[in-house]
Protein backbone atom coordinates (compact mmCIF):
# COMPACT_ATOMS: atom_id res chain seq x y z
CA UNK A 1 0.00 0.00 0.00
CA UNK A 2 1.08 3.31 -0.84
CA UNK A 3 1.17 6.40 2.20
CA UNK A 4 1.03 8.96 -1.41
CA UNK A 5 -1.18 11.25 -0.66
CA UNK A 6 -2.36 13.19 -3.18
CA UNK A 7 -3.25 17.10 -2.79
CA UNK A 8 -5.77 18.79 -3.87
CA UNK A 9 -5.22 20.94 -7.30
CA UNK A 10 -5.75 24.38 -7.30
CA UNK A 11 -8.39 25.40 -10.02
CA UNK A 12 -6.07 26.91 -12.74
CA UNK A 13 -6.56 30.64 -13.83
CA UNK A 14 -7.34 31.89 -17.70
CA UNK A 15 -6.82 35.45 -17.80
CA UNK A 16 -7.38 37.32 -21.62
CA UNK A 17 -4.40 40.32 -21.20
CA UNK A 18 -5.06 42.85 -24.51
CA UNK A 19 -1.31 44.03 -25.96
CA UNK A 20 -0.74 46.75 -28.52
CA UNK A 21 2.03 46.48 -30.70
CA UNK A 22 2.56 43.06 -31.41
CA UNK A 23 2.10 42.52 -35.56
CA UNK A 24 4.28 39.14 -36.14
CA UNK A 25 5.23 35.53 -35.15
CA UNK A 26 8.08 36.84 -33.67
CA UNK A 27 6.28 39.53 -31.56
CA UNK A 28 4.01 36.76 -29.81
CA UNK A 29 7.23 34.85 -29.02
CA UNK A 30 8.27 37.60 -27.43
CA UNK A 31 5.32 38.30 -25.17
CA UNK A 32 4.99 34.80 -24.82
CA UNK A 33 8.63 34.26 -23.36
CA UNK A 34 8.57 37.11 -20.75
CA UNK A 35 5.73 36.55 -19.54
CA UNK A 36 6.41 32.36 -19.08
CA UNK A 37 8.78 33.62 -16.76
CA UNK A 38 6.26 34.49 -14.06
CA UNK A 39 6.33 32.22 -11.60
CA UNK A 40 2.85 29.99 -11.61
CA UNK A 41 2.56 30.55 -15.43
CA UNK A 42 1.66 27.33 -16.87
CA UNK A 43 1.19 28.46 -20.39
CA UNK A 44 0.88 31.41 -22.90
CA UNK A 45 -0.84 31.88 -26.66
CA UNK A 46 -0.37 35.50 -27.97
CA UNK A 47 -2.18 36.15 -31.27
CA UNK A 48 -0.84 39.45 -32.69
CA UNK A 49 -3.64 39.44 -35.12
CA UNK A 50 -6.55 40.47 -32.30
CA UNK A 51 -3.68 41.35 -29.77
CA UNK A 52 -4.87 39.12 -27.00
CA UNK A 53 -3.37 37.35 -24.76
CA UNK A 54 -4.10 34.20 -22.96
CA UNK A 55 -2.61 33.20 -20.06
CA UNK A 56 -3.04 30.06 -18.11
CA UNK A 57 -1.72 30.23 -14.17
CA UNK A 58 -1.94 28.71 -10.96
CA UNK A 59 -3.29 31.61 -9.26
CA UNK A 60 -4.53 35.65 -9.99
CA UNK A 61 -1.05 37.27 -11.54
CA UNK A 62 -0.25 40.91 -10.03
CA UNK A 63 -1.15 42.94 -12.98
CA UNK A 64 2.17 45.01 -12.41
CA UNK A 65 4.09 42.05 -13.00
CA UNK A 66 2.56 41.10 -16.58
CA UNK A 67 2.81 44.64 -17.48
CA UNK A 68 6.39 44.89 -16.65
CA UNK A 69 7.25 41.51 -18.33
CA UNK A 70 5.24 42.95 -21.56
CA UNK A 71 7.01 46.28 -21.59
CA UNK A 72 10.54 44.24 -21.01
CA UNK A 73 9.02 42.58 -24.54
CA UNK A 74 8.90 46.15 -26.13
CA UNK A 75 4.94 46.42 -26.11
CA UNK A 76 1.99 47.98 -23.93
CA UNK A 77 -0.39 45.86 -21.79
CA UNK A 78 -3.61 47.71 -22.43
CA UNK A 79 -6.50 45.84 -21.16
CA UNK A 80 -7.21 42.62 -19.15
CA UNK A 81 -10.49 40.47 -18.40
CA UNK A 82 -11.04 36.77 -17.03
CA UNK A 83 -11.73 34.20 -19.77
Amino acid sequence: MSAHTELPQAEAVTTVYEVTGMTCGHCEGAVSGELSEIAGVSSVKAVAATGQVTVVSDAPLDEAAVRAAVDEAGYELVGVSKA
